[in-house]
């Protein structure tokens, strides 16, 4: 292709409001223009990389068994009401009426879609398993749509689902797609870690997220360099870093902390290290009546040491709190613990019926002895305080904070070590309760009797792996697409194509050679000053780069360089098309 074929757009500067790399860099590169607050026009170069990723994928599904279809992204409300997820979604589903008022979504996810195909399509169990997918827009209502197509609205992704008769068949399934997965991303060219996942929104009981690696991703990952353990953060497992509670050796004192309110300061004043401390955290669960009204409400303390955060998803699954929580209000703290936070601890003085409260403390926690906490009154900390002897055992012991470095593996392999990933594909093992049973999709077993399908679902966001690639493959003069993805693989760069014959003749023989050889190659054909030619293309993101010159013609050389090379190589023209070939292999 000549470069006047296509369109090639670039910017000097990047939009005020594009702000990191990958919106910059691809609003530079004519890639997207913004069209609306997370809605953008995928221009023609961009495109082309959308389009060889969506290949990449097609191909991959269809090797593991997938079979194509298309659902629509307008889909009636009364499929969503059936699971619960018209109201249960939240303001991110974007809800619509048409002229006749009837209620419709644009559809983020196409989970009850399916599952209505299937229980008019799938009626025997002669005709599992089942795996349909589709590549097609997609849109989330964002509060805050940032980061161009990173955290867009609209955005393109590609959703798998499978039907099994079993659990043991749907592990099948999953496990295939797994597979599939890492099938896909190894040929996309870049550096991912599959990581064990909470499921989030879309429910379920096994998850695993593909992260691309990227120093600016907004996941943390947990993994061990010594094993193949891997999980975000949200859901890798802390153990204890005590093995087992000591007696105690100090005496329990109240001790004056005035204007400490931190662990930190505290730690400070008293010369202790931060993790002699407890970390107090006051959550609430609310119970209503039919009508909405709320007709209890519980305190929960929950307890962390004073360098370990609170991990609210695994906070989510204690028993108790997994049906909903919140952070308790000022008053109800002050109402409970007779002391505004910062000073809070769990020798509140009894826990008395009127007002209970459920202490929860973390597995490192529960095993502190002399450890120091709030004493409940302001400017005041208890030191020396040990479960059994100054206070009650916890109601609950529970993994509810998040790891850190250097935190044993779960897996008794190693320690763990934290990186960033953004996220871009996401598996799911469903089961049966949160589609197939309340929408009654059901199929006839070998004996005759109806039983809810197995489900899985399977998601890679398009449109994302082009900001979660950039992220990863940059450098100050643009772009360092995986030749897999790039919008061309090779730009044969003629200097004075408008003026010298031999340049013109040359360069289109190279481009010739390069298409009989399978690559996809441009042919920058615009005349172009060498400097803006090179500074586009590299802008772009093209891997290799050849140029053709009269100097260079005369002495029977081009130069061949790679987008990674700091500089290029002078070699004979007969051999350009394979080096430059050899390059995008390597």
């Amino acid at each position: 292709m000549k470069a006047s074929q296509t369109f090639v757009s670039t910017l000097k500067e990047a939009p005020a409001d594009a702000e990191i790399v990958s919106h910059r860099l691809m609003m530079r590169a004519g890639m997207i223009k913004r069209l609306g607050a997370g809605i953008y026009n995928y221009m023609p170069m961009g495109l082309r990389v959308i389009r060889k990723i969506e290949a990449i994928i097609r191909e991959e599904m269809n090797r593991a068994g997938a079979v194509e279809l298309l659902m629509p992204v307008v889909q009636p409300a009364e499929l969503w009401m059936e699971t619960g997820r018209f109201q249960a979604y939240g303001p991110e589903l974007l809800r619509v009426k048409d002229r006749h008022q009837r209620d419709f979504v644009v559809q983020p996810t196409s989970e009850e879609v399916i599952t209505d195909i299937a229980r008019q399509e799938l009626r025997s169990y002669k005709q599992l398993p089942r795996n349909f997918y589709h590549i097609q827009t997609k849109f989330r209502d964002e509060r805050r749509p940032r980061f161009g197509l990173m955290r867009g609205r609209e955005f393109t992704m590609k959703d798998a689902y499978s039907f099994d008769r079993d659990q043991a068949s749907a592990l099948v399934s999953y496990q295939a797609m797994f597979d599939a997965y890492k099938r896909i991303f190894d040929r996309f060219g870049l550096q991912y870690r599959a990581v064990a996942a909470d499921t989030g929104a879309i429910g379920g009981d096994a998850s695993h997220e593909f992260q691309v690696i990227a120093d600016t991703g907004e996941d943390a990952i947990a993994y061990c360099p010594a094993s193949d353990y891997a999980a975000n953060v949200e859901l890798a497992e802390a153990l204890s870093l005590i093995a087992e509670r000591a007696a105690p050796r100090q005496e329990l004192a109240k001790t004056p902390t005035p204007d400490r309110a931190t662990c930190e300061d505290v730690a400070e004043l008293l010369g202790l290290p931060l993790a002699r401390t407890v970390k107090s955290l006051v959550l609430a669960t609310d119970e209503k009546n039919a009508g909405g009204d709320i007709v209890k409400t519980t305190v929960w303390l929950l307890l962390v040491r004073g360098d370990h955060s609170l991990n609210e998803v695994k906070a989510g699954k204690v028993p108790g709190l997994k049906d909903g929580w919140r952070f308790a209000t000022a008053t109800e703290i002050e109402d409970h613990f007779g002391c505004r936070p910062g000073y809070l601890g769990p020798l509140f003085g009894g826990r008395d019926a009127d007002r209970p409260v459920k202490v929860v403390a973390d597995r490192t926690v529960a095993n502190m002895s002399d450890f120091v906490c709030g004493a409940n009154e302001a400017d005041f900390h208890y030191t020396g305080v040990n479960w059994g002897r100054d206070l009650p055992e916890p109601d609950l012991v529970a993994d509810i904070r998040n790891v850190v470095a250097g935190d044993p593996s779960p897996d008794g392999k190693g320690s763990l070590a934290i990186q960033r990933g953004i996220e871009v594909g996401h598996v799911f093992y469903l089961g049966t309760k949160k589609y197939s049973e309340p929408m009654g999709a059901t199929f006839l077993d070998e004996h005759g009797k109806p039983q809810p399908f197995e489900m899985g679902c399977y998601g890679i966001g398009v449109t994302r792996i082009l900001g979660a690639a950039i992220e990863q493959n940059h450098d100050e003069r643009g772009i360092i697409w995986p030749a897999a993805i790039a919008p061309f693989q090779v730009v044969v760069c003629p200097i004075g194509f408008d003026r010298i014959e031999a340049v013109r003749t040359a360069a289109q023989q190279l481009h010739d050679e390069l298409a009989a050889l399978g690559v996809d190659v441009v042919l920058d054909d615009r005349g172009e000053r060498p400097g803006a030619m090179f500074a586009d293309w590299e802008l772009i993101g093209v891997p290799a780069r050849v140029v053709v010159s009269e100097r260079g013609l005369k002495a029977g050389t081009v130069e061949v360089q790679g987008r990674r090379e700091a500089e290029a190589r002078v070699m004979p023209l007969a051999e350009a098309a394979a080096a430059a070939k050899a390059l995008l292999m390597a």
